[in-house]
């Protein structure tokens, strides 16, 4: 799915598991940015600090991180996914997951993000209802846990993302 949809772009991969705005913020202040001249950065993070932070503590660090990029890679276009949705799942420690809080948090900063959507230089696209069936349940079949897309969901993520990030691109390279 990653060669068939991005491969002629060829892209780089920054996502880690597990990844928190902190963390992402951290490598973009020491380097991670550096020498590198994406025509579109795609970020999608935040779901990771739902646990432990605020919606709006999320949304500010997102805010931060479209900010340096946008100063550190200013000929860079970005598209910003919202945060996908969660359902329910048996945490770590073996507890039910709070995941009503927790997709409570992501409406509330995907709603925050779509603001930072200016039609140029930074675009917004929530996905959320491409990974929901009729009955509003991530269905097992695209993410079995719950959280992670497999490879069923992720043909469903590039299906919903493909038509704008071709867009982007397309608009990148006429700019």
């Amino acid at each position: 799915i990653w060669e068939h949809y991005y491969g002629q772009y060829q892209p780089a991969n920054f996502g880690i598991g597990g990844d928190r705005t902190q963390h992402v913020l951290w490598r973009m202040a020491n380097g991670e940015l550096d020498n590198i001249h994406p025509k579109v950065v795609v970020l999608m993070i935040g779901t990771n600090n739902t646990g432990s932070n605020t919606a709006a503590e999320i949304a500010a660090a997102d805010r931060k991180i479209v900010s340096e990029l946008r100063h550190k890679l200013p000929e860079s276009k970005i598209l910003i996914l919202g945060i996908f949705p969660r359902g329910p799942r048996w945490a770590r420690n073996g507890n039910p997951d709070p995941w009503e809080e927790k997709m409570a948090i992501i409406r509330a900063v995907n709603e925050d993000l779509a603001r930072l959507d200016d039609g140029q230089h930074v675009r917004y696209l929530n996905i959320t209802r491409t990974f929901l069936g009729n009955d509003g349940e991530i269905p097992d079949i695209i993410m079995p846990d719950q959280l992670h897309p497999n490879a069923a969901g992720y043909q469903l993520w590039a299906d919903a993302m493909h038509p704008l990030l071709t867009e982007m691109m397309v608009s990148a390279n006429t700019n």
